[in-house]
């Protein structure tokens, strides 16, 4: 039976780990993983990495402060609690030590989770300076845990220890590439900022089940706009947990961040500042068949 929300009466809420960063201004990390995950009806505790004034790029003279100890103690209190996820879903992670942190959540407090890792270490085909040559070498034991990875083509090179290319891509090198990266553990693979031409940009999926391969493509919109990699992780993770195939999650989480990246283009406001998604939240839902959770009180 429904009550008049459209909930199956007594289901229990589902919970997904949120562990990212805080950016206090700047729509990204869990300020886009929160609103996003639990519109879709999932509950979303989190544990943060660190707080920073604003997010990083096109700013100077921000805050940051470093969780890592925090999260430790917070570890331990849930263990004393009980506490256990349906999903853990990671961003940025920022030293070796929140990476076997994570993997403990893992270990102890959720191995029957589905693990979603965004292994967030770099762009334009270079790693982030706050991290040091061998990271990348360290994330792969966390992505050796993962279900789901969800790398752009930057943080898959490093994964696999290779040259970035130069675009456009082939299909050839991308569907080797995803194949390859399912080889590290997880058994489904999104690969993010694929493109074959100048005019559309999009995202491919494999799984290794099923050894198939998807591809989803929108309008590329001229610029850099920050956060729209969370926007379309937060939405893959969401679409997936509420039981949607992960090719339809793909397109659903295209097409999303695209409306927000054109909304925002349109009104030409400050890309510093993250990308207007919130409005596009009730399209988004009805594109994962949620709509009944669309509602105004």
């Amino acid at each position: 039976m429904l009550d008049v929300r459209g909930y199956q009466l007594n289901d229990r809420q589902r919970k997904v780990l949120a562990i990212h960063d805080i950016s206090c201004m700047g729509k990204c990390s869990l300020t886009v993983a929160i609103p996003i995950i639990s519109a879709t009806g999932l509950e979303v505790p989190v544990l943060p990495t660190a707080v920073l004034s604003t997010q990083t790029s096109g700013f100077e003279g921000y805050s940051f402060r470093d969780l890592t100890d925090d999260m430790v103690l917070t570890l331990e209190h849930w263990k004393s609690l009980g506490v256990t996820f349906d999903g853990i879903y990671t961003g940025f992670l920022g030293s070796d030590r929140q990476i076997d942190i994570v993997c403990r959540i893992i270990d102890e407090l959720a191995p029957e989770a589905k693990v979603f890792i965004d292994p967030v270490m770099g762009d334009d085909g270079k790693l982030y300076d706050i991290f040091g040559e061998d990271f990348p070498d360290k994330m792969k034991k966390l992505v050796s845990r993962a279900d789901f990875i969800s790398p752009n083509i930057t943080e898959a090179m490093l994964l696999l220890g290779k040259e970035y290319p130069t675009g456009p891509l082939s299909r050839r090198f991308v569907e080797s590439t995803l194949r390859e990266l399912s080889a590290l553990g997880p058994r489904k693979v999104i690969l993010t900022g694929v493109y074959f031409d100048r005019y559309n940009l999009g995202a491919a999926s494999y799984d290794a089940d099923t050894d198939e391969i998807s591809y989803y493509f929108s309008k590329r919109i001229p610029g850099t706009y920050y956060g729209t990699g969370d926007i379309f992780c937060s939405t893959t993770v969401a679409g997936i947990m509420n039981g949607l195939p992960m090719a339809k999650a793909l397109s659903v989480a295209v097409d999303f961040t695209q409306r927000s990246i054109e909304r925002t283009y349109a009104a030409r406001t400050d890309v510093r500042y993250g990308v207007n998604f919130e409005e596009g939240i009730p399209k988004m839902l009805d594109d994962m068949s949620l709509g009944h959770l669309s509602y105004k009180i």
